[in-house]
């Protein structure tokens, strides 16, 4: 009977989680006719920004964020919600990459729903001129990628897979599309995308802006590259206020050597997807190539240095260069089951992170928080209703 009962777990799991992995058809659909406006309505091709707002793109008195996305729903909601949030909306210039399949449809979104107060910029990853060294090192960076993928595959289907008490969980997350999305892998690049910024935010395409982000850019970051909330806001009733699942032992294989005397056994590990990076301290440092190496030596002992997500590698590449800001300003956990999150945090949060495989757009996404990103999806273009995208 407990067999059984671990199968049908497993069995659930997999199933939830392949629900993850699609590409809802009302997306599909909005992409497509995103790029028909493209291909005729001369307004859809219209320059992003508009010419005389250019200069605004690399002016340090702005205040710079930054998007890796290829999901137009996703960019428009965080953008529309920052936005609606903003004390001083003129001052928030929007940077937003994406892949070369992607450029028409987020080009033409941006394009015909301007935004009157905020400066949008749209580029594509085929308008950028990178140095064959960057070149290089995202190349092998992916390949590393597609072979931690294939390792993970390969053990998870394996017949006693299933049997491994629920350990499979975690592996799946190793066979999210996330963690071969170049958009997603890009972000430890983000000094040599914007070689003329000083100071930015970054903010993942799961999120929403619930509160004005303006004095993050005033944040004194004591010299460290990158601005995060260590997840602090849980309490077990024994003092320890990290979040079940986030301290480093959560993370990585303390039986390793190398992990045991680089790292602490219960630290709690920081947040990515709402961050303040420093681009000036980060480019005066080799984190970007230790970030490599880490991958590196990772693949090479056979994937067994830490969990699979693109976490770990973080934490030990920007390890040392890491300042915590106040855990109001992100709450995540909302795209896993269930979410653990009280309603009035989740109201005090200044952005709110569907991270794990939930996402709002889904129709595996939670009800419960699923309203708080659904309330800024512009339901009346016309384009969402054609293809019904709330349905």
């Amino acid at each position: 009977m407990e067999r059984k009962v671990r199968s049908a777990r497993y069995h659930e799991s997999i199933y939830w989680n392949l629900a993850s992995h699609g590409v809802p058809k009302s997306l599909h659909c909005l992409c497509l006719k995103l790029a028909e406006e493209y291909a005729v309505n001369s307004i859809a091709r219209s320059r992003l920004p508009p010419p005389e707002f250019v200069s605004r793109l690399s002016d340090p008195s702005f205040h710079h964020i930054v998007l890796l996305t290829d999901n137009v729903l996703a960019a428009s909601v965080v953008i529309s919600s920052t936005i609606t949030n903003s004390i001083y909306p003129g001052k928030l210039v929007f940077h937003v990459v994406t892949d070369k399949k992607t450029y028409t449809p987020m080009h033409a979104w941006f394009a015909t729903n301007s935004i009157e107060s905020a400066v949008v910029e749209v580029k594509g990853l085929h308008q950028f001129d990178w140095s064959y060294e960057v070149n290089k090192g995202v190349k092998k960076m992916l390949e590393i990628q597609r072979s931690i993928w294939s390792h993970y595959y390969d053990k998870f289907r394996q017949t006693e897979f299933e049997l491994e008490g629920g350990s499979y969980e975690r592996y799946m997350e190793a066979l999210w599309p996330s963690c071969l999305s170049l958009m997603n892998n890009l972000r430890i690049y983000i000094p040599e995308l914007f070689p003329e910024l000083d100071k930015i935010v970054f903010l993942d395409d799961d999120v929403v802006v619930q509160h004005d982000l303006s004095s993050l850019w005033e944040l004194d970051l004591d010299g460290k590259v990158i601005g995060a909330v260590v997840d602090s806001w849980c309490r077990d009733g024994q003092g320890d206020h990290c979040c079940k699942g986030r301290k480093y032992k959560d993370y990585f294989n303390f039986s390793d050597p190398i992990i045991a005397s680089n790292l602490e056994y219960d630290r709690c590990g920081w947040l990515y997807g709402m961050n303040v990076f420093d681009l000036e301290a980060w480019r005066r440092t080799n984190i970007t190539k230790t970030y490599h190496q880490w991958l590196k030596l990772n693949l090479d002992s056979g994937m067994g240095l830490w969990h699979p997500g693109a976490l770990p590698p973080a934490l030990l590449a920007f390890d040392g260069h890491m300042h915590p800001i106040d855990p109001i300003w992100h709450v995540a956990g909302l795209g896993y089951q269930p979410p653990e999150i009280g309603q009035e945090i989740l109201k005090t949060a200044a952005v709110i992170h569907f991270n794990g495989p939930a996402k709002p757009w889904l129709e595996i996404g939670f009800r419960e928080v699923r309203s708080s990103w659904t309330k800024h999806v512009n339901i009346s273009n016309i384009l969402i209703r054609k293809c019904r995208v709330m349905g």
